[in-house]
């Protein structure tokens, strides 16, 4: 997989995704990660990508000309064009999951200020992603989040491909409690039936955490 974000600020995803799994991820040939500087398509000297938006009102617009022009210089017909956006559709598990298997690049079309020119989206992007209902200072961080979300997902990531599996959300609940060594912790035991070697006896038990802890924590997976 390739993915490509574009952002005013593309040092915010670049260190983020440099780190942990998905740098290693990178290091392997597993994907490629490449945050590019709208500013680079801007074709005037002040390197302009702003202006203010028709109509009045507060806050400036990412224009249409470099926006344009960076999606068209990277996209192939295997792309996938990917707008963060507070509009767009929520960003969940198995969001990640079908990305994951289906997309081969994708481009993260990260927005700033008010968000980007209408044009932009109508003619160039395929689907709007949120990552949650609040307000960000821009996209940047939001295509991390995605970007990570996904890439965990391609085979040979994760260092147990079963890791994702029992992921929360992997299954539609929140994943069940997990313990480790010392066995007593200032009185606190481990759970008895986690030490019995009976393995079916612990998928049950961790089937039914699993639904307890949904049901306290997020009632609506539930229905």
């Amino acid at each position: 997989m390739r993915i490509d974000i574009l952002s005013l600020f593309p040092q915010i995803a670049a260190a983020a995704l440099a780190e942990s799994m998905i740098g290693k991820a990178q290091q392997k040939g597993l994907v490629q990660i490449h945050s590019h500087n709208i500013r680079d398509w801007a074709r005037d000297k002040h390197r302009t990508t702003d202006d203010t938006p028709y109509g009045g009102g507060q806050g400036m617009v990412l224009k249409c000309e470099p926006l344009f022009e960076a999606i068209e210089s990277l996209r192939t017909p295997e792309s996938r064009v990917i707008y963060m956006s507070p509009a767009g559709v929520p960003f969940r598990q198995e969001t990640a999951a079908r990305l994951a298997s289906d997309c081969r690049h994708m481009i993260l079309l990260c927005g700033h200020y008010e968000g980007i020119d209408q044009r932009v989206i109508d003619t160039l992007v395929h689907e709007e992603i949120s990552i949650g209902d609040y307000v960000l200072t821009n996209g940047a961080i939001a295509a991390v989040v995605v970007a990570d979300a996904v890439v965990r997902l391609l085979p040979g990531v994760l260092g147990d491909a079963a890791s994702a599996v029992d992921d929360s959300f992997a299954t539609g609940l929140l994943e069940f409690p997990h313990y480790t060594r010392p066995m007593d912790f200032r009185g606190a035991r481990v759970p008895d039936i986690l030490l019995s070697g009976n393995h079916a006896a612990i998928a049950d038990w961790r089937r039914a955490q699993a639904l307890e802890k949904t049901r306290r924590h997020r009632p609506d997976l539930l229905s």
